[in-house]
């Protein structure tokens, strides 16, 4: 999903700041729902505000859970779990050399303004992404486009990926043909992205009206990104509303949607950061709903009778090292160190619903490519002292950043998790520096430019293939890690060009191999996130990718 590194969530949008209210419905619902005797209307809550009502300019999950009522790729992961299905392509194939998509699409689909779906749709939309200018070739407006599909008809920073996309045809009226360039690790996956979601034509005439501009690393998103009326997709919702300063984005049953129709009419998304006032809210009946339920909290709601589904494993947790921030970590034996000296099942055990797992590489065991013989550091607080003693850092002093006002499905607790992996560190000597920063924009530009010596974040799958993974951090020089070191390099994109599916599991196996011997950082677990409902909800399926469908819910 997403994403949950957000880079959305450092723009400036067109709108202007107001006070942070926070509201409810204002009559009763029984049975632990939301005030509002009428059960045509489902509220949720998730921790952060969407973006962009224009999944394309947008990488995180709280924008995609908004994006994805309203709007369908080509294909969509099977409800609840990780496997490919048909979505807005009945049937998908590609040729023996990976090169060209056919899609055979969906037919009698209509688009929210009414607009018909076809062949030419899918091109237009794929063309459009294709010939972006100016700020929208930004990594942080065309993140997904630019790592599923590279750079584009005519890149215009020196940085820009080498563009993989070659073309897009409608064969006929209901078949869509899309060319690359070089076979990818992210095909067909990435057909699956809400990044690349289909649009109306009649919409993206007018989103290509708009611009969106930078100033220094301040996004200015295009108007018709920032509030209802423009875009359209074919999702069982239509977006009918974003009230920033109510924090919330307001949805409508699509009556003309091709599959089933929304079981409730009107859907509603609110912001509310922190886990305690989340749960508070669906206590109280304000709310339908929320995700990111700490720990602590699932048994109490269970008892008291809330639906508490828990999602299967598909992120990663991991201490993050930047050797460009401080010399000490290009030696190896001061990463490995460092990885010794953590204990990873007891943070575990302590700050992670039931379920959770300690990792031992940077992909949980869901995932095609994990293996069971990468080199382990079990945790050992003498062997630490001993390995620093050998690497002449016995006197080792860093800075260890960790963000507040936070809350990730990896990372339910982040300052005590910072405190349990701080407290480690010292007692194998090191000096720890903490250095609290608020999730965005600050911690998150600090970490991508490697400011943070150690520091922690995580990853929730996109879909089912090691490159979204290993290949997210080690598939070149990053300025969050800092290091280079080719054999890594080679092992991650050389799995990535295999296109049998059992040989490309087994060479991601040996990458995976090659990046623990190496110790970048510390794999540190692997969490089941929960998501909580009211008693009188029918829950969607829950998703591992956090894709909940929510025209499944329904009220008892």
């Amino acid at each position: 999903m997403r994403i949950f590194k957000s880079r959305a969530a450092r723009a400036v949008t067109t709108a202007v700041a107001v006070a942070l209210i926070a509201t409810g419905c204002s009559s009763e619902r029984d049975e632990g729902g939301s005030k509002g005797g009428d059960k045509d209307t489902f509220v949720f809550a998730g921790a952060g505000d969407p973006g962009s009502l224009d999944p394309a300019l947008a990488s995180d999950g709280e924008t995609f859970r908004v994006t994805r009522q309203a709007f369908e790729a080509l294909l969509e992961h099977e409800p609840g779990g990780s496997k490919l299905v048909g979505g807005l392509a009945e049937k998908w194939e590609s040729d023996p050399a990976g090169k060209v998509w056919t899609f055979n699409l969906r037919q009698n689909v209509k688009f929210h303004d009414g607009e018909a779906f076809n062949a030419a749709a899918v091109c237009a939309n794929y063309d459009h992404w294709f010939n972006w200018k100016g700020t929208y070739q930004s990594s942080a407006v065309s993140y997904y486009w630019q790592t599923i599909m590279g750079g584009f008809a005519k890149n215009e920073d020196a940085e820009a990926p080498k563009p993989n996309y070659k073309s897009c045809t409608a064969k006929d009226e209901n078949t869509a043909v899309i060319e690359v360039n070089e076979p990818s690790a992210n095909l067909p996956g990435g057909f699956s992205l809400q990044a690349l979601a289909i649009h109306s034509p009649k919409a993206i005439k007018e989103y290509e009206k708009q611009d969106a501009t930078a100033k220094g690393d301040a996004i200015t998103y295009p108007k018709y990104s920032q509030e209802a009326g423009t875009v359209a997709g074919t999702g069982p919702y239509k977006i009918t509303k974003w009230n920033k300063g109510n924090k919330e984005v307001s949805l409508e049953r699509f009556d003309d949607y091709w599959g089933d129709k929304a079981k409730v009419k009107n859907l509603v998304f609110r912001t509310i950061s922190t886990e305690e006032t989340r749960r508070q809210a669906l206590q109280a009946g304000d709310i339908d709903g929320y995700d990111l339920v700490a720990p602590a909290d699932v048994t109490t709601l269970e008892k008291e009778g809330y639906e508490v589904p828990t999602r299967d494993v598909f992120n990663i947790f991991y201490l993050g090292m930047s050797q460009s921030a401080n010399p000490a970590l290009k030696k190896p034996e001061v990463r490995q160190a460092i990885t010794h000296a953590i204990d990873r099942e007891n943070l575990v055990n302590t700050q992670l619903p039931e379920g959770g797992k300690v990792a031992t590489q940077f992909m949980p065991d869901t995932v095609a490519g994990y293996s069971d013989k990468v080199k382990t550091y079990p945790f050992d607080t003498a062997k630490a002292k001993d390995l620093l003693k050998q690497a002449g850092e016995e006197k080792l002093s860093i800075d260890f950043c960790y963000p507040t006002e936070v809350t990730r499905p990896y990372m339910p607790a982040p300052q005590d998790m910072f405190e349990l992996m701080k407290a480690d560190l010292e007692k194998a000597g090191i000096t720890i520096k903490p250095k609290a920063m608020k999730w965005a924009p600050d911690y998150l530009d600090a970490t991508e430019a490697g400011s943070c010596a150690l520091h922690m974040l995580g990853w929730t799958g996109d879909f089912n293939d090691g490159y979204n993974f290993i290949g997210t951090w080690f598939a070149g020089p990053d300025k969050q890690w800092g290091f280079k070191d080719q054999k890594v390099f080679d092992a991650v994109n050389a799995a990535s060009k295999v296109t049998d599916p059992a040989a490309r599991t087994a060479a991601y196996q040996k990458a995976n191999e090659a990046i623990a011997e190496y110790v970048p950082g510390v794999p540190i677990s692997s969490s089941p996130p929960a998501i909580a409902f009211a008693k009188n909800v029918n829950p969607p399926k829950v998703s591992p990718l956090t894709q909940e469908n929510f025209a499944e819910v329904s009220f008892k």
